[in-house]
Protein backbone atom coordinates (compact mmCIF):
# COMPACT_ATOMS: atom_id res chain seq x y z
CA UNK A 1 0.00 0.00 0.00
CA UNK A 2 2.60 2.66 0.85
CA UNK A 3 5.07 1.43 -2.01
CA UNK A 4 1.83 2.04 -4.25
CA UNK A 5 1.39 5.68 -2.63
CA UNK A 6 5.63 6.35 -3.04
CA UNK A 7 5.33 5.41 -6.56
CA UNK A 8 2.73 7.82 -7.04
CA UNK A 9 4.45 10.95 -5.74
CA UNK A 10 7.30 10.37 -7.41
CA UNK A 11 5.64 10.31 -10.84
CA UNK A 12 3.72 13.47 -9.29
CA UNK A 13 7.30 14.99 -8.51
CA UNK A 14 8.35 13.78 -12.19
CA UNK A 15 5.37 14.76 -14.40
CA UNK A 16 5.23 18.01 -13.02
CA UNK A 17 9.56 18.99 -12.73
CA UNK A 18 9.07 17.61 -16.43
CA UNK A 19 6.22 19.70 -17.56
CA UNK A 20 7.18 22.87 -15.48
CA UNK A 21 11.14 22.70 -16.16
CA UNK A 22 11.05 21.46 -20.40
CA UNK A 23 7.14 21.36 -21.84
CA UNK A 24 5.60 24.77 -20.55
CA UNK A 25 8.94 25.88 -22.74
CA UNK A 26 7.90 23.93 -26.14
CA UNK A 27 5.13 25.68 -28.39
CA UNK A 28 5.00 24.26 -31.85
CA UNK A 29 3.87 27.24 -34.22
CA UNK A 30 3.11 29.49 -31.22
CA UNK A 31 0.02 27.14 -30.45
CA UNK A 32 0.47 23.76 -29.41
CA UNK A 33 1.87 22.98 -26.16
CA UNK A 34 1.90 19.61 -24.60
CA UNK A 35 0.56 18.54 -21.36
CA UNK A 36 1.55 15.59 -19.91
CA UNK A 37 1.51 16.14 -16.16
CA UNK A 38 -2.30 15.21 -16.73
CA UNK A 39 -1.04 10.94 -17.56
CA UNK A 40 -0.83 10.62 -13.79
CA UNK A 41 -4.47 11.04 -13.63
CA UNK A 42 -4.81 8.97 -16.58
CA UNK A 43 -3.05 6.61 -15.43
CA UNK A 44 -4.28 5.82 -11.33
CA UNK A 45 -5.68 2.52 -10.93
CA UNK A 46 -9.96 2.38 -11.33
CA UNK A 47 -10.00 1.31 -7.47
CA UNK A 48 -8.81 4.35 -6.21
CA UNK A 49 -12.06 6.35 -4.86
CA UNK A 50 -13.27 9.49 -6.45
CA UNK A 51 -12.44 11.87 -3.63
CA UNK A 52 -8.82 10.67 -3.70
CA UNK A 53 -8.47 10.87 -7.12
CA UNK A 54 -9.96 14.44 -6.91
CA UNK A 55 -7.20 15.35 -4.32
CA UNK A 56 -4.60 13.64 -6.40
CA UNK A 57 -5.74 15.72 -9.09
CA UNK A 58 -5.43 18.80 -7.57
CA UNK A 59 -2.01 18.47 -6.22
CA UNK A 60 -0.54 17.90 -9.18
CA UNK A 61 -2.45 20.75 -10.90
CA UNK A 62 -1.78 23.23 -8.16
CA UNK A 63 1.87 22.14 -8.01
CA UNK A 64 2.05 22.77 -11.99
CA UNK A 65 0.19 26.16 -10.87
CA UNK A 66 2.52 27.30 -8.46
CA UNK A 67 5.86 26.99 -10.46
CA UNK A 68 4.57 27.94 -14.07
CA UNK A 69 2.88 31.13 -12.07
CA UNK A 70 -1.12 30.35 -13.53
CA UNK A 71 -3.37 30.94 -10.59
CA UNK A 72 -5.64 27.73 -10.57
CA UNK A 73 -6.01 26.97 -13.85
CA UNK A 74 -4.04 23.63 -13.98
CA UNK A 75 -5.66 22.91 -10.71
CA UNK A 76 -9.30 23.46 -12.32
CA UNK A 77 -8.81 21.67 -15.02
CA UNK A 78 -7.04 18.50 -13.39
CA UNK A 79 -9.51 18.43 -10.89
CA UNK A 80 -12.31 18.26 -13.77
CA UNK A 81 -10.80 15.87 -15.43
CA UNK A 82 -10.17 13.36 -12.19
CA UNK A 83 -14.12 14.34 -11.42
CA UNK A 84 -15.34 13.04 -14.80
CA UNK A 85 -12.41 10.10 -15.34
CA UNK A 86 -15.08 7.50 -13.71
CA UNK A 87 -17.80 8.11 -16.09
CA UNK A 88 -15.04 8.15 -18.69
CA UNK A 89 -13.73 5.22 -18.10
CA UNK A 90 -17.76 3.48 -17.79
CA UNK A 91 -18.21 5.28 -20.91
CA UNK A 92 -15.04 3.68 -23.01
CA UNK A 93 -14.55 0.97 -20.77
CA UNK A 94 -15.82 -3.19 -21.58
CA UNK A 95 -18.58 -4.10 -19.70
CA UNK A 96 -16.34 -7.48 -19.12
CA UNK A 97 -13.11 -6.07 -17.51
CA UNK A 98 -12.66 -6.07 -13.79
CA UNK A 99 -13.91 -3.31 -11.33
CA UNK A 100 -10.40 -2.29 -10.30
CA UNK A 101 -7.75 -2.14 -13.85
CA UNK A 102 -5.14 0.33 -14.23
CA UNK A 103 -6.23 1.78 -18.31
CA UNK A 104 -4.22 1.13 -20.76
CA UNK A 105 -3.85 -0.28 -24.33
CA UNK A 106 -3.65 -3.98 -22.26
CA UNK A 107 -6.66 -4.01 -20.05
CA UNK A 108 -8.89 -1.78 -22.05
CA UNK A 109 -8.19 -2.73 -25.63
CA UNK A 110 -6.77 -0.54 -28.17
CA UNK A 111 -9.99 1.47 -29.44
CA UNK A 112 -11.90 2.21 -25.86
CA UNK A 113 -8.30 3.50 -24.68
CA UNK A 114 -7.59 5.82 -27.24
CA UNK A 115 -11.11 6.76 -27.12
CA UNK A 116 -10.54 7.39 -23.50
CA UNK A 117 -7.35 8.82 -23.79
CA UNK A 118 -8.36 11.56 -26.56
CA UNK A 119 -11.65 12.56 -24.74
CA UNK A 120 -10.13 13.20 -21.08
CA UNK A 121 -7.16 15.40 -22.46
CA UNK A 122 -9.56 17.33 -24.91
CA UNK A 123 -11.60 18.12 -21.23
CA UNK A 124 -8.56 19.34 -20.34
CA UNK A 125 -6.84 21.56 -22.71
CA UNK A 126 -10.42 23.10 -23.47
CA UNK A 127 -11.32 23.85 -19.96
CA UNK A 128 -7.70 24.86 -19.36
CA UNK A 129 -7.31 26.98 -22.50
CA UNK A 130 -10.65 28.40 -21.71
CA UNK A 131 -9.80 29.28 -18.65
CA UNK A 132 -6.90 31.36 -19.96
CA UNK A 133 -7.82 32.93 -22.64
CA UNK A 134 -10.84 33.95 -20.23
CA UNK A 135 -12.93 35.35 -23.71
CA UNK A 136 -14.62 34.20 -26.51
CA UNK A 137 -13.96 36.65 -29.16
CA UNK A 138 -11.32 34.51 -30.80
CA UNK A 139 -13.23 31.47 -30.78
CA UNK A 140 -11.58 29.72 -33.88
CA UNK A 141 -7.83 30.53 -32.24
CA UNK A 142 -9.34 28.82 -28.99
CA UNK A 143 -10.65 25.79 -30.46
CA UNK A 144 -7.46 25.65 -33.00
CA UNK A 145 -5.62 26.02 -30.05
CA UNK A 146 -7.28 23.16 -28.01
CA UNK A 147 -7.19 20.54 -31.23
CA UNK A 148 -3.43 20.94 -31.46
CA UNK A 149 -2.52 20.73 -28.18
CA UNK A 150 -4.68 18.05 -27.55
CA UNK A 151 -3.21 16.32 -30.75
CA UNK A 152 0.46 17.31 -29.09
CA UNK A 153 -0.87 15.91 -25.76
CA UNK A 154 -1.77 12.69 -27.07
CA UNK A 155 1.23 12.22 -29.17
CA UNK A 156 2.93 12.59 -25.89
CA UNK A 157 0.88 10.22 -23.89
CA UNK A 158 0.91 7.38 -26.10
CA UNK A 159 5.02 8.00 -26.44
CA UNK A 160 5.37 7.44 -22.72
CA UNK A 161 2.88 4.74 -22.68
CA UNK A 162 4.85 2.92 -24.89
CA UNK A 163 7.85 3.73 -23.15
CA UNK A 164 6.34 1.86 -20.11
CA UNK A 165 5.12 -0.96 -21.81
Amino acid sequence: MIITYIHKVLWLIGLVLLQVLILNNIHIAGYATPFLYIYLILKIETSISRNELMIWGFALGLLVDIFSNTPGMNAAATVLVAFLRPLLLRLFTPRDTFDAITPSFRSMGNTPFLKYLVSAIFIHTLVLLAIESFSFPSMTLLLLRVVLCTLLTFVCVIAVESIRK
